[in-house]
């Protein structure tokens, strides 16, 4: 290619980019966003508090193992061989059954988690929809995803804060979860996408004590 023809491929290039509309990209930290709406904030406070009368017995329970643990410990010089197996097997029937008490409480705790940020992340998507068409936005990514991993961004594409903003500017007083998780998302999403699906995010777990330790002699 000689350099007459190798300039005008130069300058249809550059016409072609210069004509080409402008990528607009912005990142979004999606569990961020849903844990600080105040709709957010009140699902984690309502959840706490209803999951906090379990949780307080599960401690009742572990302080009840340690006491017992105390115990075998205390008396494990003078107390008869047959005592002895029988606070050790008691010990493990607790532990075996405090453990599935917290098991059980950590799956129904997480279960309702998903069930109500789930149905809040379908009503952050319509924001963050419209969001991204009234600025022009081409794509957007969530951060907060393994999926989507980002190594670099420059500032201002962060929108994070602003969609909070937004998001508690038109949320009605009293949002009640009806229908599935994501119902009432728009049908289409950004332009040449697909619809948004309604968003699954990892909130923390319910705080429950670490389980105890068996006991350390044996009978």
């Amino acid at each position: 290619m000689n350099l007459k023809i190798f300039g005008l491929a130069l300058a249809s290039t550059a016409a072609m980019l210069a004509q080409a509309p402008a990528t607009k990209v912005g990142v979004i930290n999606i569990q961020q966003t849903i844990l600080s709406t105040k709709d957010g904030q009140k699902a984690t406070q309502n959840l706490q508090a209803k999951f906090d009368p379990r949780r307080k017995d599960i401690e009742r329970k572990q302080q009840e193992i340690q006491q017992m643990q105390d115990s075998f410990r205390k008396t494990q010089n003078t107390a008869s061989e047959d005592q002895r197996t029988k606070l050790a097997r008691d010990i493990d029937q607790k532990q075996m059954a405090l453990k599935r008490d917290m098991e059980d409480a950590q799956g129904d705790f997480e279960q309702e988690q998903s069930r109500a940020y789930n149905e809040l992340g379908g009503r952050l998507l319509q924001v963050i929809d419209k969001y991204a068409r009234d600025n022009s936005y081409t794509l957007i990514l969530d951060v907060s995803s393994p999926q989507t991993p980002v190594l670099y961004m420059a500032n201002g594409t962060d929108i994070t804060a602003e969609i909070v903003k937004l998001y508690d500017a038109n949320a009605p007083a009293a949002a009640p979860a009806t229908g599935a998780p994501g119902a009432g998302a728009p049908a289409g999403g950004l332009p040449g996408s697909a619809a948004p699906k309604p968003t699954t995010i990892a909130p923390p777990k319910l705080p429950l004590p670490s389980p105890s330790k068996p006991a350390t002699a044996k009978p």
